[in-house]
C-alpha cells in the first residue's frame, strides 16, 4: 500500500472539511446565504476522498 498517497488523502480530507466548516460558518458573520454551489462541490469532493480512503484502508486490511 502506498502510505504516502494515503497520508496525502488524509490531509486533503482535513483541508476540505476545514473549507466546508468555514463556508458553513459564513452565516455567523452576517453573510447572505448564497447558493453558488460551493457547498455542494465541497461535500462531493469530500465524499470522493473519503470513499477513496475507505477503499485503500479496506484493501490493506485484507493482507
Amino acid at each position: 500500500m502506498n502510505y504516502t498517497y494515503l497520508h496525502r488523502l488524509y490531509e486533503k480530507r482535513a483541508e476540505l472539511e476545514a473549507k466546508l466548516e468555514l463556508y458553513d460558518a459564513r452565516s455567523c458573520f452576517g453573510d447572505e446565504e448564497i447558493d453558488d454551489g460551493t457547498d455542494r462541490e465541497l461535500r462531493e469532493r469530500l465524499s470522493e476522498v473519503s470513499k477513496e480512503i475507505d477503499t485503500l484502508e479496506h484493501s490493506n486490511a485484507r493482507y
